[in-house]
């Protein structure tokens, strides 16, 4: 007997705000630039492209270039796409980062 599978989506399962949030969150904590353009996408998809686009103030088919595989969209792409998915960039220490340079003044005190 075979066993039946079915493609996963995630966009189906973005169905809250803070759902859309944590996703986009952990994508651009990965920093990577093809991770947070396929997020961005998958997220546009999960509230419509069509939607998005219009409060972005881009092109539908603008959009869907933009956020494709191979897709390299401009900051201000990226940030028009976020506004009207309600988020906004921020920026936050890298905690690995403060306990490396930590470690470093601590030996060189020593």
């Amino acid at each position: 007997m075979a066993i039946k599978t079915t493609p996963y989506d995630s966009a189906e399962y973005l169905d809250s705000d803070e759902a859309i949030a944590a996703y986009i969150d952990e994508a651009l904590g990965s920093a990577d630039p093809a991770h947070i353009t396929h997020a961005l996408g998958v997220v546009a998809r999960a509230k419509g492209m069509t939607e998005i686009a219009r409060s972005a103030g881009v092109s539908r088919e603008h959009l869907y270039r933009a956020l494709k595989e191979t897709g390299n969209p401009e900051l201000s792409t990226v940030v028009r796409v976020l506004k009207a998915l309600g988020l906004r960039l921020s920026a936050q220490p890298i905690a690995e980062e403060k306990r490396k340079r930590r470690t470093k003044a601590t030996r060189k005190a020593a």
